[in-house]
């Protein structure tokens, strides 16, 4: 089976602090299914390492209060190409992230306060028909 996966999680140098962090539970599932790597925020245009983004009222901010908006579509769009073009059904995304969060995201306040929501990316895989998860909820793969 074809899996959607945050490059990051991968241990791509993708993230928006610039560090390389693997994530085993993911790669391990490598020996059981393809998965698809994606960034939507470098598809979306922004750079790494980047300001931190977090979600309020239905857009993104920078920290430096930069409405980002447009990038975080833009790359939840080729996340959602890629996706179809390759038969992913599942996406296993970034917790907490403004882009990739699952369930739960940043407040916007940038206090580390979290608020039920998605990310931009995560409510587009959703809204067609992909199931996401984060790397806490692999036993939830079909």
């Amino acid at each position: 089976m074809n899996i959607l996966v945050s490059a990051c999680l991968l241990g791509a140098y993708c993230r928006f602090d610039g560090q390389l962090i693997e994530d085993e539970r993911v790669t391990a599932l490598a020996e059981k299914h393809t998965l698809i790597p994606v960034c939507p925020e470098l598809y979306g245009g922004l750079p790494t390492p980047r300001l931190p983004g977090e979600k309020w009222d239905g857009r993104v901010y920078d920290k430096s209060g930069a409405d980002v908006t447009e990038f975080y579509e833009k790359g939840a769009e080729a996340a959602l190409r890629f996706a179809n073009l390759t038969g992913c059904k599942y996406a296993v995304l970034k917790a907490r992230s403004p882009s990739c969060g699952v369930g739960i995201v940043y407040d916007g306040s940038f206090s580390g306060k979290l608020v039920p929501g998605d990310g931009v990316t995560a409510s587009l895989l959703r809204q067609n028909g992909i199931t996401v998860l984060t790397p806490e909820q692999l036993d939830e793969l079909g």
